[in-house]
C-alpha cells in the first residue's frame, strides 16, 4: 500500500489512515485536491485492520452488515482514482508554520509541504498491554491481533483476555483452529453478556481466574502454555498460538505539542471542522464538539465538511458545496 515519496508538496496532508481519513482522501480528490496520508500502522485501515478486521461492523450507511476489512478495501478502491500518496508504517513527528501552508516532518526526516493538515488519528497511537509470560514471544506464536484466521488454521489456540475482543476472536477462531481456549484472569468478564454466552453455548472452554505463566516450545516453536488457577492448581495447555487480548493504551503522540485545543486525547473543532490552529483541521473519532457521535458514518460527514472548507481555505473564489457526486460526468 505504500505509496511514493518522492513528491513532498501536497493540499493536505492527512494524518490517520482509518475510514474517515481514507474517505477524507476520496472526498479531496474529487475536490481536485492533492493528498498525502500519513500513518504508523504498516496498513490502511486504522484501528479496524490491526484490531477486528474480520469483525462485522453494522452501522455504516448501506450495509446491513459489512466486514471489516471489506469496509476498509472499499474505502481504498473508492480513493484510488485520484491517487493519494500513501506514507504508512511512518509517523508525523512536528509541525511548523512555513511559507503558504505548513511543514510535516515525519520520524524518518523526510519533511511534506502541506496547504493545510487534517487530523484523522482516531484514537490515536494505540499500544497493546503486555502479557508478562509472553515476553520475548510475540511475533514467535504470540499475537495482538488478528489480520488473518489462516495463520491460526489447525492450530491449538489460547486467547488471554475478558474482554469483547477476546471474545471476537475465540468465536472468530474456533471454526479454523484445532481448539480455542480463553483464559482471564478474574470470573467476571468485560465482555458483553451476549458475547460470553454465545461462547459458553459453543463450548468453549473457558479458564478463570487464572493466569499464564509460562510459555513453553519443541523444536517447531510454541507447543504448550502453563497456568496457573486461583487456589495454586497448575494447568498445561497446548497452543501453537496465543492471543494476548489484553486491551491497550493509546495517545496522540507528538501531535499533542502541535498547539491544538486538546482533551482527554479529543481536538476540539468549530462546525468547519477547523481547530485552533489555523491551517489544521481534524474530524472522525479525535474530533470534539458538543453533542458529538463517534461513528464511524459521523466521521465521514466530517471528513466531508472538513475537505470542503479546506477547498475554500485553499482558494477563496471555491465553492463550499461543489455539487453532489452522482452529477459528475
Amino acid at each position: 500500500m505504500s505509496g511514493p515519496t518522492g513528491e513532498s508538496t501536497f493540499d493536505i496532508v492527512i494524518i490517520g489512515a482509518g475510514p474517515t481519513g481514507l474517505f477524507a482522501a476520496y472526498y479531496a480528490g474529487f475536490r481536485g485536491l492533492s493528498t498525502a496520508i500519513v500513518d504508523s500502522l504498516p496498513e490502511a485501515g486504522g484501528q479496524i485492520t490491526a484490531m477486528y478486521p474480520e469483525k462485522m461492523i453494522y452501522d455504516v450507511g448501506g450495509f446491513p452488515a459489512v466486514r471489516g476489512r471489506d469496509l476498509v478495501k472499499g474505502l481504498v478502491d473508492q480513493a484510488a482514482p485520484w491517487k493519494p500518496t500513501y506514507l504508512l508504517g511512518r509517523k508525523a513527528e512536528t509541525l511548523s508554520q512555513a511559507e503558504g501552508g505548513l511543514d510535516v516532518t515525519l520520524d524518518d526526516g523526510q519533511v511534506l509541504r502541506a496547504g493545510s493538515v487534517l487530523i484523522t488519528a482516531g484514537i490515536g497511537e494505540f499500544t497493546p498491554r503486555p502479557l508478562p509470560a509472553g515476553d520475548g514471544w510475540l511475533g514467535r506464536g504470540m499475537v495482538h491481533f488478528v489480520p488473518s484466521f489462516d495463520a491460526h488454521a489447525g492450530h491449538h489456540v489460547v486467547v488471554v483476555g475478558g474482554g469483547d475482543s477476546a471474545f471476537d476472536w475465540v468465536l472468530a477462531l474456533r471454526p479454523v483452529a484445532a481448539s480455542v481456549t480463553l483464559v482471564h484472569r478474574r470470573a467476571k468478564f468485560r465482555a458483553a453478556e451476549s458475547i460470553v454466552r454465545e461462547a459458553r453455548d459453543l463450548g468453549v472452554r473457558i479458564i478463570t481466574d487464572a493466569e499464564v505463566t509460562e510459555f513453553r516450545e519443541n523444536g517447531d516453536g510454541l507447543a504448550e502454555i502453563e497456568v496457573e488457577v486461583k487456589g495454586g492448581e497448575r494447568v498445561v495447555l497446548p497452543a501453537q498460538s496465543v492471543v494476548a487480548a489484553l486491551g491497550f493504551t493509546a495517545d496522540l503522540g507528538p501531535i499533542e505539542s502541535w498547539g491544538l485545543e486538546i482533551d482527554h486525547r479529543s481536538i476540539s473543532v468549530d462546525s468547519t471542522m477547523a481547530t485552533a490552529r489555523e491551517r489544521v483541521y481534524a474530524a472522525g473519532d479525535v474530533a470534539a464538539y458538543p453533542g458529538k457521535v463517534k461513528l464511524i458514518a459521523t466521521g465521514f460527514g466530517e471528513a466531508a465538511t472538513a475537505v470542503n472548507n479546506i477547498a475554500v481555505m485553499l482558494d477563496p473564489d471555491a465553492h463550499l458545496f461543489p455539487g453532489h457526486s452522482s452529477n459528475v460526468e
